[in-house]
Formats: structure tokens, C-alpha cells, sequence
């Protein structure tokens, strides 16, 4: 948003075909036409930026960019400076947009669709932004859903008057806040205004300098910049987040919004996984007969029951740690504690099943003690209840202790009776 501004701000011109699309590009035609800087449209400006700076402190009833707006008119106007204008840049038509019915066909469906896709998700997450940005301003809370619902309406209504897909401008949204807005009315006074302007004052619109619009534009830049919390960030973030937040700043700098944040989501969902992976752990109970143990827990177990205990989610990023469980010569039952397991996804399933197989082959049987909802969920979906045996999904870990002492006892019991048999 700033370096786009400084073309404007400094009254620069710029050879016809001069590519200014990507922000590198932007940079090169600014270094290569400094000196067609216009002393007078720099003076306009700088006195537009003073006064969104300082009116504030006049008073903040009447909006500091409606004052700025004000200046720059009268300087370029009645000074009658060598300024561009919006008048002298664009051709100005007051005639509100017409309808008209867009064409459909399955074939431009078929082509267009991934496009539409692309653009809507872009949209959406530009769009939440700006929501994240205002939030940041007002100390607020957005309604993404609220959001999201709006903003496609409002493009559905678009297409009809031959508009293209919008988003909820980050740097509207911004003036906005600077300009004291705090509803969903400040954003329909600015339709309702802008409505306004372009079917009644489009004629004086056109007497707006463009330097004028560039320091509004540059005051807003500053104010969402947010370059204290940035440093901050800098000096006290984990160095991955650092990394992400440095890496989508430059990639905004060098390509734009949706190349950067595009990287950094991915970026950001890598470490995601990473530090819950790293977070989660499968620990077996210590015994008292095993070598440097220490006692963690109070409960006396049969030697021929072992417990291993899962906290955290489990996901394909920990899957390998389901692998680590391993079982004695002598073990007959295997508890399994899932009390801090919040979350199994297909893959963790398939890690428990792949548990299964071991422990059948090895004389073991599974008991599952506080399985949680949503992994119930799932092991009921695959078929591994059934697999395992409801009577061995135990609500405690008490509770499956004694099942497993039962099933011990039942065992011992038959074997007894065999002997006596036999």
C-alpha cells in the first residue's frame, strides 16, 4: 500500500507501458524516475499529511482525512498549482452501473470453476483479514461467519451491474476505523456516500488531488501497520514464528497479499503440526521391579498387565510413537490410557489397528481405558470397537485395571479347572 503511493505522493510520471503491477516492478519504475519529481505536488503532500496528524488533536468529531481532502483541494485550486488530479487522470461518469443478466453455460462452468474457487477463497481469507486487522483497532470481534455470508451477496449483487469480485478492503476498513467507524453502519454510511458521490458529486470529485488521496492512503498504511507489535514480535516470538512472520512480510513486499499469505498458512500448518506432534507423548507406567524406577504412580498392577498412557491428539505427525509401544514375554493385557487423547484422525486409527496386530500376535489383548467423543467416534466408524471388543473399552483406568484382573482371574480359574481335569 506505501510504496504504491509514492508515485502519486511525489507527482512522478512514468513513461507509457510502464509495468507497475508487482511491487518489485513499482520499485524499479520509481528508482528510474526520480527526476521527474514535482516540487509542488510534494508541497500538497506534506501539508495533507500534517493535517491527518495533527487534526486529531483539533478535535475528532470532524474525520482528519475529510480535512486533509479540504486542503488539497483549496491548495491546488486556489493556488491553481501544476498538481495531477483525479479529474485530469480519469474520465469521470456519473451514471449509475445498469443491469444486465450475466450468461451462463455449462462449459464456461467447467472452465471457470476452479478460477471462481481460487478467487472466492482468496477473497475469503483477504476479507478476514481485514476483520483481524479491524479487531486489532477497535479491540473487537468479528463475526467470520456474518462476514463470509455478506461478502458473497454482496458479489452475487455485483456480477448483475457488471461488477467483479470484491473483498472487504483492508485499507477502507482501516480509513474507516480512523474515521471513528465501529459498526456494520459505518460500512453501510460509506456505500450509501459513496452512492452518493458517484451520482451527484462526481463533478468535484474530480477536483481531488491525487497527492491528497496518496497521503490519506500513506496515513492509513502507518496506522494499520502495526509496527510496534511487528518488533515486538521480532524480540519475543519462537524463531519459527519469527521466520514466518519475516518471510511472508518480504514475500508481500516482493510478489503481494495473496502469494504471502498463501505461503505463510503453509508454513504456519507445518509448525502447527510439528509442535503438537512434538507435544504429544506415549509413556508407559513405571514398575516397581524395573531398573532406576521412580514411583509415579500409586496402583499395584498384576506383572502380567502393562499400561501405557497417550496425551495429545493423534495425527499421522505422531503416528510413529504408537510404534514404540512394546509388550514382555509375560504380558497377557495391554491398557491403553486415552484420557488426553482430545482428537484421532484416520491415521492415528490406523496406527491403533496396526497395534492390534502386534499385540494379537503376541498373546496380548487390548484394553482402552477414557477414550474421549470424537476418537470413540472413530474407532466406532472403523469397526474397531467391534474389532476389539466393546466389554474392553473401560471408563477409567481403574475400572480397566480390575477388568483386567477379572479376565486374569477368569483365566487362572479355567486353567485350574483343566488341571483338575486332566
Amino acid at each position: 500500500l506505501t510504496i504504491g503511493q509514492l508515485k502519486d505522493f511525489f507527482g512522478l510520471t512514468y513513461p507509457p507501458g510502464t509495468a507497475t503491477v508487482e511491487t518489485t516492478e513499482k520499485l524499479a519504475a520509481l528508482a528510474g524516475n526520480l527526476s521527474t519529481v514535482n516540487g509542488q505536488a510534494c508541497l500538497v503532500g506534506v501539508v495533507c499529511l500534517a493535517v491527518l496528524f495533527l487534526w486529531p488533536r483539533v478535535t475528532e468529531r470532524v474525520p482528519s482525512s475529510l480535512m486533509a481532502l479540504l486542503a488539497g483541494i483549496a491548495l491546488v485550486s486556489g493556488l491553481g498549482l501544476d498538481v495531477s488530479t483525479i479529474g485530469d487522470l480519469y474520465v469521470i461518469d456519473s451514471a449509475l452501473p445498469t443491469f444486465h443478466m450475466p450468461h451462463f453455460s455449462l462449459e464456461l462452468f467447467r472452465d471457470q470453476f476452479a478460477n471462481g474457487v481460487t478467487i472466492a477463497i482468496l477473497a475469503a481469507i483477504e476479507s478476514l483479514l481485514s476483520c483481524v486487522v479491524a479487531d486489532s483497532m477497535i479491540s473487537g470481534h468479528h463475526r467470520a461467519n456474518m462476514e463470509l455470508v455478506a461478502q458473497g451477496v454482496g458479489n452475487i449483487a455485483s456480477v448483475l451491474f457488471g461488477g467483479i469480485p470484491a473483498t472487504g478492503a483492508i485499507a477502507r476498513t482501516a480509513a474507516n476505523v480512523k474515521a471513528g467507524g465501529r459498526t456494520p453502519i459505518a460500512g453501510m454510511v460509506h456505500a450509501l456516500v459513496l452512492i452518493a458521490v458517484l451520482a451527484f458529486l462526481m463533478p468535484y470529485a474530480a477536483l481531488i488531488p491525487m497527492p491528497t488521496i496518496a497521503a490519506i492512503l500513506l496515513y492509513v498504511a502507518y496506522g494499520m501497520s502495526g509496527w510496534r507489535n511487528f518488533a515486538h514480535l521480532c524480540c519475543t516470538a519462537s524463531k519459527g514464528a519469527v521466520a514466518t512472520l519475516v518471510l511472508t512480510f518480504a514475500l508481500t513486499i516482493v510478489f503481494d497479499l495473496v502469494v504471502a499469505i498463501g505461503v505463510g498458512m503453509l508454513i504456519t500448518v507445518v509448525l502447527f503440526m510439528k509442535m503438537v506432534s512434538e507435544e504429544t507423548e506415549v509413556k508407559g507406567w513405571k514398575y516397581y521391579c524395573d531398573e532406576n524406577s521412580e514411583v509415579t504412580h500409586l496402583r499395584e498392577l498384576p506383572k502380567s498387565v502393562r499400561v501405557y498412557e497417550i496425551n495429545g491428539p493423534m495425527f499421522f505427525g505422531m503416528t510413529e510413537r504408537i510404534a514404540d509401544i512394546s509388550v514382555k514375554d509375560f504380558t497377557r493385557y495391554l491398557i491403553i490410557r486415552m484420557r488426553g487423547v482430545p482428537s484421532l484422525d484416520a491415521t492415528g486409527m490406523n496406527a491403533l489397528e496396526n497395534l492390534y496386530d502386534y499385540c494379537s500376535a503376541n498373546g496380548v489383548s487390548l484394553i482402552f481405558s477414557h477414550v474421549n467423543e470424537q476418537p470413540m467416534k472413530t474407532m466406532r466408524r472403523a469397526g474397531f470397537v467391534d474389532l476389539v471388543g466393546e466389554e474392553h473399552f473401560r471408563s477409567c483406568i481403574d475400572d480397566a485395571i480390575a477388568h483386567a484382573r477379572e479376565l486374569l482371574a477368569a483365566e487362572e480359574d479355567a486353567e485350574n479347572l483343566m488341571k483338575t481335569r486332566g
